[in-house]
């Protein structure tokens, strides 16, 4: 029998067979209430406004510093940066030697899980592999009288890909839906996102798998004097009906904001303005954004707020789509 130290080529890959890239930021971000695609203050100076984000595109993790864009790349390079280290070599050594992994001595332990173990995975890692597949069929009355409160009819919603599920298979299992309930699906380019208009913040916008730097309208930013962005697929079809030159991000995250995004946004617009909910999360998420991007924001009007009202789909369903118009006048928008 042989004995003595079992040794592996010391590379990313024979790291990441032991830990995870989540694991490497975890345990060199100074900033530890950290969250995934949530932006966050850089460890890379010290400063009062958050303009660091760690997320995760079609299952990788990455960062981005929006103060400095030369910061970013993935967990290996996010050491390197940190630590002004000359090369990857230094960067994988450091790794290993952290988190007691005994690659490059061909020890073997497992002194690392105790690292590993003092905090969960996040769920949503997970998220870019699922498998959506939908069986659509035609539009009810019920379905297509909704959509039309919203001034929208069949030929908008077949341009926008907005589809009617009869059935909805989620990594190929059959997923349960209510009859009752109404549900739409929308596709974007093999991914599904599903909608409940009347479901609960739990369940209105489950399964998803579409990425979350995916647009709506991008293709309609062009040689723009003013790129307006909406929150919304809804908002977005809403708009467009008044004001040609928008799109509309996934959510009202900072994640939704890649750097190509940005630098689609700014190449082809002389000014971008930001439409979030106009409810209190709205502006907050509109004034975080817009300082790291320095675009302008335009959201309803709060006075609507009493009436439930906090956003473009809802001002038209309640008043018209003229009301809007005459705001963005008013903006100096139109």
């Amino acid at each position: 029998m042989i004995k003595g130290k079992i040794k592996k080529p010391l590379l990313a890959e024979s790291i990441l067979d032991k830990i995870s890239e989540y694991d490497i930021f975890m345990f060199y971000m100074p900033h530890k209430g950290w969250r995934l695609n949530v932006v966050t203050l850089s460890p890379f100076r010290n400063e009062r406004n958050p303009s660091f984000i760690i997320g995760n595109k079609h299952g990788k993790l990455t960062y981005i510093d929006f103060a400095d864009t030369s910061k970013r790349g993935d967990c290996f390079t996010f050491v390197q940066q940190l630590f002004n280290l000359a090369g990857m070599r230094d960067v994988l050594l450091m790794i290993d030697r952290d988190f007691k992994l005994g690659i490059s001595t061909g020890e073997v332990t497992e002194e690392y899980k105790k690292i590993t173990s003092a905090y969960k995975q996040p769920e949503d890692l997970g998220k870019r592999y699922s498998l959506i597949q939908v069986v659509t069929r035609n539009f009810t009355q019920e379905e297509l009288a909704y959509w039309n409160q919203y001034h929208q009819d069949i030929e908008d919603l077949k341009k926008n890909q907005v589809y009617a599920i009869k059935k909805l298979y989620f990594n190929k299992a059959l997923y349960p839906l209510k009859d009752t309930e109404l549900r739409f699906g929308y596709f974007y380019d093999g991914h599904w996102k599903i909608y409940r208009p009347f479901g609960d913040k739990k369940s209105k916008w489950v399964p998803n798998n579409v990425p979350i730097t995916v647009m709506d309208g991008k293709e309609d930013i062009i040689n723009c004097e003013t790129a307006f962005i909406n929150k919304s697929k809804k908002d977005y079809m809403v708009m467009k009906k008044v004001f040609p030159c928008c799109c509309a991000v996934q959510n009202e995250g900072v994640g939704c904001f890649s750097p190509e995004n940005v630098e689609y946004l700014k190449a082809n617009s002389d000014r971008q303005i930001l439409s979030f909910d106009s409810d209190v999360t709205g502006v907050k998420n509109s004034q975080q954004i817009t300082k790291l991007f320095d675009f302008g924001y335009v959201n309803v009007p709060k006075r609507y707020l009493k009436e439930g009202i906090k956003d473009w789909a809802d001002l038209a369903k309640t008043y018209g789509l003229k009301r809007i118009e005459d705001y963005l006048r008013f903006k100096t928008i139109l």
